[in-house]
């Protein structure tokens, strides 16, 4: 089956849709919505409202997502075919107390988030984006996604003269800061405007323990965050922001087969479980004989060990499968849980490497992926990733069905090797589980380069998986 490249201009609206976690579940949200599930909240009771041929999704922090529909013959303890996959990529995160001056400049604290090619940050068009925390009228506290489109930041090299460094290096505390703009510049914005605004204290609570989000951090910024809130300056409580490159992804080469962009890790596999669900279902009986669960679960974290309560490594899946395995039990079956976990898969979705040219010697020679030509197979013999022979069955039986084309990857034993959520979530779950992903170069760059037919490999791959588990499930058993 020729690849469709339609599905790659969908998936970059996605992408520059969502610069944050937040976001990605946002963006995540409008499209499960738009396919008929409902929301539904850890905090309630579900054994009424989760039935046999609903669909579903809730959300944690905002910033952690999974949609699950229950397939019409269901049974309590039945399989569950799963995708996980993770909403954040590496970045740099404004610091609580981030307002700096120096040589003339405004400038702005940022922590680093991850493990990113921080080289590449420098002499970007950057800008800020995530959640605020404001207070109404009423005295309640809500969150509001922000997003400031347009440049205001950018992290400025040292011109070659002045060091002509053989290798670009550079100390991440002191040389990575962002200037924002010139003091003269913004001494002339307000001189005929009134103070920079803080919080208007009163006699009921006129102490606050910490300094006004406008004392904290540039007091421009944290009005430019207000309006994007539509609240005022002194509402905005605290936020949590991030930077973000505002050159969005587009198409590229030279046949347009190319995609170039920030986020690739991990919003490509991000994209294609919230799709391959959605199309999994496009039609009407398309739950009417499974007895599974298919079900993604998007976590946040995982690019600093996942190790929160949003992150694959908490009780977040376990606590929602815990509660899904009992669905249409008439009684509370003590092993139903167990005898879900036995009978279900999962499939750990995160992006690939891809050959490059430039360094191929870094490749195991026979393992060299390739982009456009299908989703990469990861193994690792030291449990790197989780993918062993009965799962390779599996998935390459679910990709012949849905005529996908896979590949296989391992690193050179002279090589270090990343990993990923599948094995965090095997030993936790004690599921069968795989380690996949789309092959894509510049991993962990502020500008990265996937394969344009590729997301229609990744979506069409998981829209098989789901539809094909329920009946494929009983035939690839090894205990």
């Amino acid at each position: 089956m020729q690849p469709s490249a339609e599905a790659a201009r969908d998936f970059i609206s996605f992408l520059n849709a969502s610069p944050t976690p937040f976001h990605v579940v946002h963006s995540a949200k409008q499209r499960l919505l738009t396919a008929g599930f409902d929301e539904i909240k850890e905090r309630d009771p579900w054994s009424s409202v989760c039935k046999p041929g609903g669909r579903y999704f809730l959300t944690r922090n905002s910033s952690t997502v999974a949609a699950f529909a229950v397939g019409k013959q269901w049974k309590s303890g039945g399989p569950i075919a799963m995708i996980g996959a993770h909403t954040d990529s590496p970045t740099l995160r404004v610091k609580p107390v981030s307002n700096k001056h120096a040589e003339g400049f405004i400038q702005v604290g940022v922590e680093t988030y991850g493990g990113g090619l921080w080289h590449t940050w420098f002499d970007r068009d950057l800008s800020i984006a995530g959640r605020a925390m404001v207070k109404t009228d009423e005295g309640e506290y809500i969150q509001k996604l922000v997003r400031i489109n347009r440049p205001i930041l950018r992290i400025p090299t040292l011109a070659i003269h002045l060091d002509r460094q053989e290798t670009f290096t550079f100390n991440k505390e002191t040389q990575l800061f962002p200037i924002a703009g010139l003091v003269a510049a913004e001494l002339n914005r307000t001189r005929d405007t009134l103070k920079p605004a803080t919080p208007e204290s009163s006699t009921d609570d006129a102490f606050t323990p910490l300094k006004a989000a406008a004392e904290r951090h540039h007091p421009y910024i944290v009005e430019l965050i207000a309006n994007e809130a539509g609240v005022p300056v002194t509402s905005v409580i605290d936020f949590e922001m991030v930077l973000y490159d505002t050159q969005e992804g587009c198409i590229g080469g030279l046949n347009s087969e190319l995609i170039f962009s920030a986020r690739l890790d991990n919003l490509g596999m991000s994209y294609c479980s919230i799709q391959g669900l959605i199309n999994s279902l496009s039609s009407p009986s398309a739950l009417e004989n499974d007895h599974s669960i298919r079900l993604i679960s998007l976590f946040d974290h995982e690019e600093i060990g996942s190790n929160t309560a949003q992150g694959a490594d908490s009780n977040f899946l376990p606590a929602v499968l815990r509660r899904l395995s009992v669905i249409g039990s008439d009684s509370d079956d003590q092993t139903a849980y167990e005898q879900a976990l036995a009978r279900s898969f999962l499939v750990s979705a995160d992006m690939a490497h891809s050959v490059n040219p430039n360094y191929a010697s870094k490749y195991e020679p026979d393992h060299k992926p390739e982009m456009n030509k299908g989703t990469v197979i990861k193994i690792n013999a030291n449990a790197r990733y989780a993918t062993n022979s009965p799962g390779i069955v599996l998935i390459q039986e679910v990709a012949r069905r849905g005529q996908v084309p896979l590949q296989l990857f391992v690193v050179r034993n002279d090589s270090s090797c990343g990993s990923t959520i599948g094995p965090m979530l095997a030993a936790a779950l004690g599921a069968r589980t795989l380690d996949l992903g789309n092959p894509q170069l510049s991993m962990h760059s502020i500008r990265e380069t996937g394969g344009v037919y590729d997301v229609d490999h990744g979506t069409r791959l998981f829209e098989s998986f789901f539809e094909h588990f329920s009946e494929l499930e009983s035939k690839i058993s090894v205990d």
